[in-house]
């Protein structure tokens, strides 16, 4: 068994691919959609292009399929998107700790809001969408946090809630979300989809999972799998 005094205080989850069994909420869209914006992810992983302009590219290649679009077109897209197995039990196991639960997300805020609500958790942030008074999708997205910048929005609320950045722990799936590894605290690597993923988690030394299922990370968090 792991020594009790590993056990964080505050666990920070990504959304996508880590709480839920999707690779990106945006990913989700063009599958809905039936558009592939690869070559310009591609451009984003390597600092090419903005946060802002992936996500005009994305609405852009969505609006070239169907125009008009609601956001009740978007709820229906993740109608199929299913929880990770284990992450209900893993999140109500660390609440039930008095452990502090919160996603960072770079992903659609639609979709994270329903499942922070779902799984209630403390807190949660996301980047979105920008709507009109009728509810049709506009061109731009709203960037509360950049994918690679999610270091600064834990950081913020470590201090928001007087947290211990020593007992903070950051859980997340891609090369992007090591920015979540602020100084002091520890980060866990799950599940990886991309080779670049790996090989970036390899470089960083940090612990990572490959089992597909979120209890897996429970032993690193000094709690049995039970």
């Amino acid at each position: 068994m792991v020594e009790q005094n590993l056990r964080p205080d505050v666990v920070v989850f990504d959304c996508d691919g880590v709480l839920v069994d999707a690779v990106s909420s945006w990913r989700t869209l063009h599958d809905a959609f039936g558009t592939d914006n690869a070559l310009n992810l591609n451009r984003f992983i390597r600092g090419e292009i903005s946060d802002v302009e992936f996500m005009r590219s994305d609405i852009q290649m969505w609006k070239a399929v169907v125009n008009p679009i609601h956001r009740d077109d978007l709820f229906r897209a993740y109608a199929g998107v299913a929880l990770m197995p284990g992450a209900r039990e893993v999140v109500a196991k660390l609440q039930d700790a008095g452990v502090f639960v919160a996603i960072v997300s770079a992903g659609v805020d639609l979709f994270v809001s329903s499942i922070a609500s779902m799984l209630k958790v403390d807190d949660w942030i996301a980047n979105g969408f920008v709507f009109d008074e009728e509810g049709y999708l506009t061109d731009e997205g709203v960037c509360r946090l950049h994918a690679t910048g999610k270091g600064e929005i834990i950081t913020k609320l470590l201090k928001m809630n007087d947290l211990d950045v020593a007992r903070c722990v950051s859980v997340g799936d891609s090369e992007m979300d090591l920015s979540m590894h602020v100084e002091g605290s520890r980060f866990i690597g799950f599940n990886p989809s991309r080779d670049s993923s790996v090989e970036a988690f390899a470089r960083a030394a940090v612990p990572v999972v490959v089992e597909k299922n979120l209890r897996a990370i429970l032993p690193l968090l000094g709690f049995d799998d039970d």
